[in-house]
């Protein structure tokens, strides 16, 4: 069969569109031309073209082939949030027996709350601030400020939840593209920030407790999460990347000299972006909870 010849009428595709379907063509004598444009794109046939994914059912597609090639980690993670709401939820009953508080720990008000805060959480959590003293892969962002305010109105349990809710819902918009690694240190780190300041604030809601709560919150946060980063997070991610591990600490001597391991990353990086996330998360809450708790409860 005489192979088909394709000319490129630049006359003619400066009034055409950018792109022509190949089963469009031209007269050139007896031998019909194909016209193609000038950049020689060259569509598939209309038979041929099928509608993608949109972008939701895409991102979903994403998220649920993750879930499969990391069933065994995705189970571990499950496993974490159960013995999480698990402390949350002993502490508040053992709290609510003394405090002689009835009433379920959950009400449907409780529930519409904690999805509508944790909607808001997400948002904040796009808008990541780079900071001047860590590598770009840590950043500042104010997603637990909600989380905060919905434990302090409902209890630990309620701000469990919204930690929670909050990583499932950006999973369903933006999947994930650490294997759920940064996902788990993201709630992890979390809730070591809110459920030591919920149970606290819970013994006595007065304006001093929860400067003393957002106070003993940070410091947690600040500790655990520097542990968590030098012997988990930090080498899970060299072993997802396949990268060694003293690249990552390179990435943070460009930007402090002082940093030369894994432990002063941590100390000059870590810690310093802990300290002044739960530090701006605790005064926002402070200045927001009580113009915000009546409408929240009522």
């Amino acid at each position: 069969m005489e192979e088909e010849r394709t000319q490129v009428f630049y006359d003619v595709m400066r009034n055409a569109p950018a792109e022509v379907l190949p089963g469009h063509f031209l007269s050139e004598g007896s031998k019909p031309v194909r016209l193609i444009s000038a950049r020689r794109r060259i569509l598939p046939k209309v038979s041929e073209c099928k509608p993608g994914p949109g972008k939701g059912e895409k991102n979903m597609n994403e998220f649920g082939s993750e879930i499969l090639k990391n069933a065994l980690f995705v189970f571990e993670f499950f496993l974490i949030v159960a013995a999480i709401f698990g402390i949350a939820y002993a502490a508040e009953k053992i709290l609510n027996r003394k405090n002689h508080i009835a009433g379920r720990i959950l009400s449907t008000r409780k529930i519409a709350m904690i999805g509508l805060f944790a909607a808001v959480s997400v948002i904040l959590m796009m808008f990541e601030i780079p900071v001047p003293f860590a590598p770009s892969f840590y950043k500042l962002d104010l997603s637990e400020l909600p989380v905060l305010i919905v434990t302090f109105a409902f209890g630990p349990v309620a701000g469990v939840l919204t930690e929670f809710i909050k990583i499932l819902l950006y999973l369903l918009f933006h999947s994930t593209s650490s294997a759920f690694v940064g996902e788990l240190a993201n709630f992890t780190v979390g809730c070591s920030f809110i459920l030591p300041a919920g149970i606290l604030y819970l013994v006595h809601k007065t304006k001093r407790s929860a400067h003393v709560s957002c106070t003993v919150g940070t410091l947690c946060m600040t500790i655990f999460g520097s542990f968590f980063n030098a012997v988990y997070l930090l080498p899970a991610f060299a072993k997802l990347y396949g990268m060694p591990l003293e690249d990552i600490i390179a990435m943070g001597t460009k930007i402090n000299p002082a940093i030369v391991s894994v432990n002063s990353l941590v100390f000059f990086a870590v810690v310093p972006l802990n300290l002044l996330k739960g530090g701006v998360v605790s005064v926002l809450t402070v200045l927001l909870y009580k113009k915000l708790s009546p409408i929240i409860k009522h």
